[in-house]
């Protein structure tokens, strides 16, 4: 589904702030910096749609169960307006995907290594404007 008026600017914003919600549900006792990256790139949806993709980094205290942390933030959205899905990747790590049924934005929560953990975004489609070449970082 694509969001007509959303643009890419919007659509960055808005994801980038349901990162941040994501992170700050991590116990701050557990949390020891929270890096979000500044720019990300544009993934196609179809011939004629694009979504922004992103990423957040927490790194947490020596000692924390990072996958208990993932496995919390799953409780914690389980019943809400996000799909739930798990998997455990090929690393062995385990890891959560939230995913709007609405809109198809989404997130794939997982464990970095043994001190981080990965917040994975990508928006709703949109349009971008002629005039916008989808190469670069947004």
């Amino acid at each position: 589904m694509t969001n007509e008026s959303l643009t890419w600017e919007d659509a960055k914003r808005d994801t980038q702030a349901m990162e941040t919600e994501i992170a700050t549900r991590i116990p701050s006792d557990a949390v020891v910096t929270v890096t979000q990256n500044p720019t990300g790139v544009l993934f196609s949806c179809d011939q004629d749609k694009h979504r922004w993709m992103g990423k957040t980094t927490v790194v947490v205290t020596p000692g924390t169960e990072v996958e208990s942390v993932v496995r919390g933030l799953e409780d914690r959205y389980r019943g809400g307006r996000f799909e739930v899905s798990t998997r455990t990747d090929i690393g062995g790590f385990y890891e959560v995907h939230l995913k709007s049924p609405q809109t198809a934005e989404g997130y794939i929560i997982s464990e970095g290594d043994s001190r981080t953990i990965w917040i994975h975004s990508s928006s709703p489609c949109f349009t971008l404007p002629d005039d916008v070449y989808p190469g670069g970082k947004f």
